[in-house]
This record gives structure tokens, sequence and C-alpha cells, in this order.
């Protein structure tokens, strides 16, 4: 099999390549490149596999003319920059220790042993300059089938970096087929081994939950998380119920990893997962909007189309029913209207304090769907 596209021909990709092979060594795609290729999604990162060692990667990027970089040359990556791009050239490798995150490793000369030090046998596929894949663990009939299986064992693979049991319920919702379900032997060993997730930091967590809740749909995968008892020791306190009806009414709007959050719920959900300050109040907005009482056209006015949108279907999702008729046009008039008394109105009037009063006007106002005028507020 071969994989196409664009970016496999792009010619300082090539040149890197060819700086390797044309000295005799091995320069082999590998990982995500050929996975999403080989699936028809689009390709971002790009890592080259090499036999040679990081000092002689420099050495014929360099005699190439290519500019080097040595980024992580004691773990054996070089970076090698042609036409202005970054390409990351990584020696095979073997684990010599791992101890749950970090791992130390020995340079190899062999495939098989730089394919079996990885997580999924969808991500030990590799391809030539010419794209065509080499499959040394026989991932690629796991990669058609879209089936997320651990390399070798579950359970050594996941002892070697916990963050692992994590990335196999992120793979499955972004990867996995639904319909027939997760892999057993790797869910058995995630709920197994759920004392590493303690090891890892919130950081390593809340950025594996971003993407796993960015997945075209994550219901699933959450569903299997709870069952595993994974979801519990991540997110105390979520509850992936109102995450598929949300889906379903989210349609054609693209995939939020907030909004998804925010229906899943958890009671430290900022702390559990290092939400920076931005995402907290974000999320706090939409919590908060999903508690109250206010509708459409009230939150557009409030926090714009936007969050009044997310907070309706987030409604609906955990409500179980559709949301109100005409939500999207309310939520826009909302958002489009201008409050028209202002505070200098109201200063030579006796009566209630000033804010008071302007707070009962506004609510007139939202009342009459944003309809009544200046002077009819102030009549």
């Amino acid at each position: 099999m071969r994989i196409t596209g664009e970016w496999i021909a792009d010619q300082g990709l090539q040149r890197v390549l060819a700086c390797l092979t044309g000295a005799g060594q091995r320069a082999l795609l590998v990982g995500g490149a050929v996975r999403n290729a080989l699936l028809g999604l689009p390709v971002a990162d790009i890592d080259i596999a090499t036999d040679a060692p990081p000092a002689r990667v420099a050495a014929l990027a360099g005699a190439a003319g290519l500019k080097v970089v040595p980024t992580g040359i004691d773990h054996g990556t070089v970076t090698v920059i042609a036409d202005g791009v970054p390409h990351e050239v990584t020696t095979f490798r073997r684990d010599v220790k791992t101890d749950g995150r970090r791992a130390v490793v020995a340079f190899s000369t062999r495939i098989e042993e730089d394919a079996g030090r990885r997580d999924f046998t969808m991500n030990a596929l590799y391809a030539d300059a010419a794209g065509l894949v080499i499959d040394p663990l026989g991932g690629l009939p796991d990669l058609l089938a879209r089936r997320v299986r651990f390399v070798g064992r579950a359970e050594e693979r996941i002892r070697e970096d916990y963050l692992r049991i994590l990335r196999f319920f992120r793979f499955h919702a972004a990867y996995g087929d639904p319909a027939k379900g997760i892999d057993p032997d790797g869910l058995a060993a995630c709920a197994a081994n759920l004392a590493g997730i303690e090891t890892l930091s919130r950081e390593r967590i809340g950025h594996e939950m971003r993407r796993l809740l960015a997945a075209p749909d994550p219901a699933p995968a959450l569903a299997a998380m709870r069952a595993a008892g994974v979801l519990t020791l991540t997110l105390p306190g979520a509850d992936p119920r109102p995450v598929a009806p949300l889906v379903h009414l989210e349609g054609a709007l693209a995939p939020d990893w907030l909004r998804r959050l925010a229906a899943l719920g958890g009671a430290d959900a900022a702390g559990a997962l290092r939400l920076s300050r931005g995402e907290t109040r974000d999320l706090t907005v939409l919590r908060d909007g999903l508690g109250s009482g206010a509708g459409a056209g009230e939150l557009g006015w409030r926090r714009g189309a936007a969050v009044a949108r997310d907070v309706i279907l987030l409604r609906a999702a955990v409500l179980e029913m559709p949301p109100p008729a005409g939500w999207q046009a309310a939520a826009a008039r909302g958002a489009a209207a201008r409050f028209p008394v202002r505070a200098a109105d109201l200063a030579p009037l006796a009566g209630a304090p000033l804010g008071q009063r302007l707070r009962e006007l506004e609510a007139r106002w939202i009342a009459s769907d944003f309809e009544l005028s200046r002077a009819q507020l102030l009549a």
C-alpha cells in the first residue's frame, strides 16, 4: 500500500529524506502523518525515523546545505530545516528503562525495536519517500478496521507511560469505530492500572482531555472511561450522559471541547485539568448560563450570540428535550439590541436607587423582546 498527497512530494521533505538515504541510511516517515494519510485525514506534524545516530544525521544534513538544530539530541532527535520548514528526525530507539512517566532509551538500527516501543499499532506504521508503507508489527489491518490496539501486551505499554491510558480513549474517540466498540484487552488493562493516573501531572491530563473532547464524537469513549473508572479519577463528579445528545444537537457546528466539558460537568474541572484563567472564566459563564433561567434573547444580550447558542444547546442536552422554538433568532436579536436608557436619563428623577431603577427598566425592556423605546421606558 502507498500513501499519497502533496505533502509527501514537498521538495523540502524530500531533500531531508534524500540527504540520509543517499548516504546509505534508512529515512522513513512515521506515526501520525502515515496514519492520517492512510485514513484520508489532514496531515499536520511530519516525523522522520532513521537508523542513523544523531551526530551522523547532523553531519549529513549540514553537508547537504540544510540547517540543523540539536533540539533533543540526547533523546535522538535532530531538527533539520529545509526551505524554512523544520523536520524532526529521530534515531530508531528502544526502551532501556521506564518508570511510568519517562523512559531511558538507547539508539537502535532496527525498525522492529523502534516500532515495538510505540503505543498503538496504528502509530507503528512507516513509509518511505515514495509513500510505500512499511508495517513491521501488523498494524495496517488495525488501522483500516479503525481498531485502536496497544502494541504487544497492553499492560506493559501502559506501565511504560501511564498517560497512555488517556491516549487510548482519546485515540478511540478520534480514530476508532464506535460500531465495533473499544478494544476489550486495552480497556481491561486501563482498568487494572488506574493507580498510575495519580502519578500524572494535571497539565498532561488536561492536554489529553482537551484533545479527546475535541474529537468529532467523544461520547462513546467517555462512556468507556466511566465504565473503567478512569473518568472518576481524572474528573471527579463528571457525568458523560449529556455529551451524546449535545453532539447530536451541535449538528454542523465545529467541535468545541469547552462546550463539551460544560456538559460533562465535574466538581472542579478547572483544577483537575489545569485550565487557564480564560478557560476557567469561559467555562463558568457556560455553567452559570446553564443553571440560570435566562432565555435565549437575554443570554444574547448579556453574553453574545455564541454563548447564548452554547447555553441553549447545553440545556437541551442536559434536560433531554429540544431547544425552544425560535431560539436562534431570539439570541441574535438580543445580541444586536442596545439598551436605550442611560443612567443620566434617570438622574433627575426621585424614587428608588439609580441602580435598582436601571435594572427594573432593563428587565421590562428584555421582557418586551427588546421592543420598548426610551420614551416608553421612561414614561
